[in-house]
């Protein structure tokens, strides 16, 4: 008989503490440290079958939402079925927080707005009535959006997973979309996802991988390493010699919650991927680009990171 604790207990035992989940532990310790999330937490990681990645019929994946990131990066299955998970996998965070964190605490994270980590200073996502960021130093906000909140949804494998048009499975419910996790980011005013706090998310599930699919990740950061992106974008291309048959983009730091660029798709599907195709997609972007007053350079960012994952997903230097 299994000794692992039952998941209707789990979430019971979060809305009778009044605290939250936790799983690998990264995000929730440091607001436990800054003073923002006090807990009680409720550990998952006794919860062994939600780990590790299992085929299912048809030849899609199902991944446990504690799977480890680095599992993500270097499972051989993942990078040759669904590369834009595994490079989107391998471009975050460091090593360490990757072998630490996981598949869903990467997609219900919190978002890294100083004046949300201060415990000082309320704010929509804390409760309060307005966003501080909006008239206060918001250089790292959105660059698309009319939310009240301005701060960009930090999860880089939401991101890669809108490309697969994945499925999150919730435990007691019918699968949703991963995107149905956030919506359009408006409503997202008091929270970084729409997932109730007694809910758990138990897998993810991918489609078949399309043959010979090609993949890229790019991030545009402030620093070399060990840094939040300001721009990130994947894309997910197959080709027939040099025909783009099918592409999915998506981005990340640009606005409220990851956002599938289908503007960029529409322009290269049915067309030869040359370098002038490549740059007309990536300036579609342009026309989504409503900037704040400090994030005005985002617009140019946003613009070069697409054109620059696409280069790289049609087998240009860096390109898989």
């Amino acid at each position: 008989m299994s000794t692992e604790p039952a998941l209707t207990d789990l979430s019971a035992a979060v809305l009778a503490r009044g605290g939250e989940l936790r799983a690998g532990g990264t995000d929730t310790t440091a607001r436990q440290r800054s003073g923002i999330s006090p807990g009680p937490f409720t550990d998952l990681g006794g919860v062994g079958h939600l780990r590790g990645c299992s085929p299912l019929p048809g030849g899609g994946l199902r991944i446990g939402a504690l799977t480890s990131l680095a599992t993500l990066a270097s499972d051989p299955q993942v990078r040759d079925g669904w590369p834009a998970l595994a490079v989107s996998a391998r471009a975050a965070a460091t090593p360490q927080i990757r072998a630490a964190g996981t598949l869903g605490g990467n997609l219900l994270q919190r978002n890294r707005c100083w004046y949300y980590r201060n415990p000082h200073i309320g704010c929509l996502q804390k409760g309060g009535t307005d966003c501080p960021a909006r008239a206060g130093d918001h250089h790292f906000g959105v660059v698309s959006g009319n939310g009240p909140c301005i701060t960009p949804h930090p999860s880089t494998l939401a991101m890669a997973l809108l490309t697969y048009d994945a499925e999150a499975e919730i435990h007691g419910e019918s699968p949703r979309s991963v995107a149905a996790l956030y919506g359009d980011g408006d409503r997202l005013h008091h929270a970084d996802h729409l997932l109730p706090p007694d809910r758990i998310l138990t897998s993810v599930r991918l489609p078949a991988p399309l043959p010979g699919e090609r993949a890229a990740c790019h991030r545009a950061t402030s620093r070399a390493h060990a840094e939040w992106p300001l721009v990130e974008a994947t894309a997910r291309l197959a080709l027939d010699g040099a025909t783009v048959t099918h592409a999915a983009v998506a981005a990340g730091g640009v606005a409220r919650v990851p956002v599938r660029l289908t503007e960029v798709e529409a322009v290269l599907i049915g067309r030869e991927a040359t370098p002038e195709l490549l740059a007309e997609a990536a300036a579609t972007v342009l026309d989504r680009c409503r900037p704040l007053p400090q994030t005005g350079y985002k617009t140019t960012l946003f613009h070069h990171t697409v054109l620059e994952v696409l280069e790289q997903a049609v087998g240009r230097p860096g390109g898989r």
